[in-house]
């Protein structure tokens, strides 16, 4: 196959199926230490791309790291289908022709493909750990290599908006379905806030971090995603997104939050909070439908629910993650993960010995060892 590589000017990105492919995620990184490159790739062999008949769109991110180095990522992209015979030829391929549009310091291209598998969510009556079960996702191969850490999670819910809301709220699990409506009946309000409500989101946040051990983003970070999405709207740009804020309240008192992000056929959970007190009430539970109904309205026709664990393990650190997320209905997918191509072959291994290292300190390790840590 071959493939053509070339810069291309802000705006082809906006019909990207993925908000992760789109100008607007370009510009939002760059403000916060990422460099994006627009480019455009074109084949000479007829490949079924979401977008037919034009050059393919790529964003590609550059993370500068110490000593004049840096790695690029590509995150779910390029939108095309491959058989899984022509992928690891065809990243091979394109990973040669972006060298010449990377720094010279550049380590390694990190991938992480759109293609998934999907797994149908067991029934009530099948409420079973997999942990011992097989577990298949897209596969890519040499010369490629598995990261050692995935960016975007490669494991998540999607839940079909297209039925009625009836049949979507059927689709659940028993529970889930008892725990929206008990959340309702029980005063649990849900309210849709925006920008100037971002520090109830943060104060929750800092809860729900101190909490779960999971990393604490500043305010600010939340704030502009919300602003420059704004920005984005009011200019008339077709590819922004809609970024929405739903805080559940009792009784006048915030409990949870959530974060999302609508944009054309897709509504994606983006950030989760909530407060360590009165989580009886189920307030995430009516939120996530709040979020549901909501998406449906504005034509979005998938609810991703942003990753889980790959199993029902119930020693993995987010096993509870698993079993909150699934209960909402739909289907799992897997996704293919991160995988690498090296650039600079002796600094990519010693890139991702540190990688792991720091991985397993703050995903596993303190997750599972709270009180010592």
């Amino acid at each position: 196959m071959t493939i053509l590589v070339s810069r291309r000017s802000t705006g082809s990105a906006d019909l990207a199926s993925s908000f992760l492919q789109s100008d607007f995620w370009g510009d939002f990184k760059a403000e916060y230490g990422w460099t994006p490159l627009l480019l455009e790739i074109e084949t000479r062999e007829t490949v079924e791309a979401v977008h037919e008949g034009a050059k393919l769109p790529l964003l590609l991110l550059i993370n500068r790291l110490p000593a004049a180095s840096s790695f690029a990522y590509i995150p779910l992209g390029p939108e095309l289908e491959l058989r899984v015979e022509e992928r690891a030829p065809f990243f091979a391929e394109l990973s040669e022709k972006l060298r010449p549009h990377l720094p010279k310091g550049c380590i390694f291209i990190r991938y992480d493909p759109p293609w998934r598998v999907v797994e149908t969510i067991a029934p009530d009556d099948e409420d079973v750990a997999r942990a011992g079960g097989a577990l298949t996702r897209p596969f890519i191969g040499p010369p490629l290599r598995r990261a050692a850490v995935d960016v975007q999670p490669p494991d998540t819910v999607l839940v079909d908006l297209r039925p009625a809301e009836e049949e979507i709220l059927a689709a659940m699990k028993a529970k889930w379905r008892y725990n929206v409506r008990y959340a309702e009946k029980k005063g649990i309000v849900v309210e849709e806030a925006g920008k100037e409500s971002i520090s109830i989101f943060y104060e929750l946040n800092r809860a729900t971090a101190a909490r779960d051990r999971i990393a604490l983003r500043p305010e600010s970070y939340y704030a502009r995603l919300f602003s420059l999405a704004s920005e984005r709207r009011a200019s008339g740009n077709p590819g922004a997104p809609d970024v929405r804020l739903w805080i559940a309240k009792h009784e006048g008192r915030a409990l949870a939050a959530n974060i999302t992000l609508f944009r054309g056929a897709e509504a994606v959970y983006l950030y989760g909070a909530s407060s360590d007190e009165e989580r009886r009430l189920m307030p995430t539970y009516a939120l996530q439908w709040a979020a549901m109904r909501a998406a449906k309205a504005c034509g979005c026709l998938e609810y991703d629910l942003y990753g889980i664990p790959p199993t029902d393990d119930p020693e993995h650190p987010m096993a509870g993650l698993y079993r909150f997320k699934t209960g909402f209905g739909g289907v799992i997918a897997h996704r293919a993960g991160s995988w690498d191509f090296p650039l600079r072959p002796v600094a990519y291994e010693g890139f991702r010995v540190a990688e792991k290292a720091r991985a397993w300190w703050f995903k596993d390790f303190r997750k599972r060892h709270k009180r010592i840590v």
